[in-house]
């Protein structure tokens, strides 16, 4: 469905006006902190915290990678206050413009600060998997009450910035002296998930492919992400860097946990499907199931436990 054009102005002017904004000058938006994690390659890791309007917006990993024409931003977090923070961090890392947004997923911690970033001149491309678009439609109201109930602030229909480039297979990106190599995936943690590859440093961005620490979040199709686990665990890169966690230069040590809690979830609710144990009982009686040693198992395991079950009782 083609939705109608929004000059970028009016999406910063919408954001603003939403927000509370003040552009009296750049001192009033205090940058984001980012790493250096290889050259050219800045990294601001979020916290361990279920997202939420406000404070708890900042949870996801965003990423800034330079060329020398102009940098891509990756994920830029879960308001358009926190985009408006990564924006003035991308400004002290360079003078270079943006070219590309590109978002790993539909989740708006990822997504919702994409609107701080659309009033470039000329403005970027946002590039998805090809999935995003509708994605985000459909989640989009949900995600605004979400907010407005949340912090008390409404934002416009409009703050909402979908895919202006979208990625079925596999795409190349050229920053200048610098090539992303954009990868979409089969359905997984989403039915929109897409890794990005520097190939200058090896640096490969998972985006919520890769949980670290942070409970895994399944939105998708368990039995895809485990197939993706696989896939992930074959390739050479130099480091990794999940949608939640820290940077690791060891992929295939890192996803190890993330493959082991997935598995116990899928093997759990299987072993209580062929016992005809109901979705409400099973998911009582797995509770505990993986859980040890990630954070917000509270939050989410429960709703895990729900998802495999109605994705396993009709497998074959």
């Amino acid at each position: 469905m083609r939705r109608p054009a929004i000059s970028p102005g009016a999406l910063l002017a919408a954001v603003m006006l939403a927000a509370g904004a003040v552009h009296a000058g750049e001192a009033a938006v205090e940058p984001l902190p980012m790493t250096e994690i290889a050259p050219g390659v800045h990294v601001h890791h979020g916290s361990h915290r279920a997202w939420s309007a406000g404070s708890a917006s900042d949870v996801a990993n965003l990423g800034v990678v330079v060329g020398s024409r102009c940098a891509a931003v990756i994920d830029t977090g879960g308001s358009p206050a926190l985009g408006e923070r990564l924006r003035a961090a991308i400004r002290r890392l360079t003078a270079l413009p943006v070219c590309y947004v590109i978002n790993t997923h539909v989740h708006p911690d990822h997504v919702l600060g994409n609107v701080a970033l659309a009033g470039g001149s000329p403005p970027p491309e946002f590039v998805g998997h090809v999935r995003l678009g509708p994605s985000l439609s459909a989640r989009a109201p949900y995600y605004l009450e979400a907010f407005r109930r949340e912090s008390g602030q409404a934002l416009a229909a409009e703050t909402v910035v979908y895919p202006t480039r979208t990625v079925a297979e596999r795409a190349t990106l050229d920053l200048g002296e610098r090539r992303l190599q954009l990868r979409a995936w089969p359905t997984a943690h989403t039915d929109n998930d897409l890794t990005v590859y520097d190939e200058r440093t090896g640096t490969l961005f998972t985006g919520d492919l890769l949980f670290i620490g942070h409970l895994p979040v399944i939105d998708g199709r368990l039995r895809g992400w485990l197939e993706a686990i696989g896939e992930l665990k074959a390739l050479d890169v130099q480091r990794a860097v999940p949608g939640h966690g820290d940077t690791t230069a060891d992929l295939r040590r890192a996803i190890a946990p993330q493959e082991a809690y997935l598995s116990a979830v899928r093997d759990g609710v299987r072993a209580a499907i062929k016992a005809g144990v109901p979705m409400s009982r099973a998911v009582d009686e797995l509770a505990g199931t993986g859980t040890a040693g990630w954070q917000l198992a509270a939050e989410f395991h429960r709703r895990n436990l729900t998802a495999a079950y109605a994705e396993l009782e009709w497998e074959d």
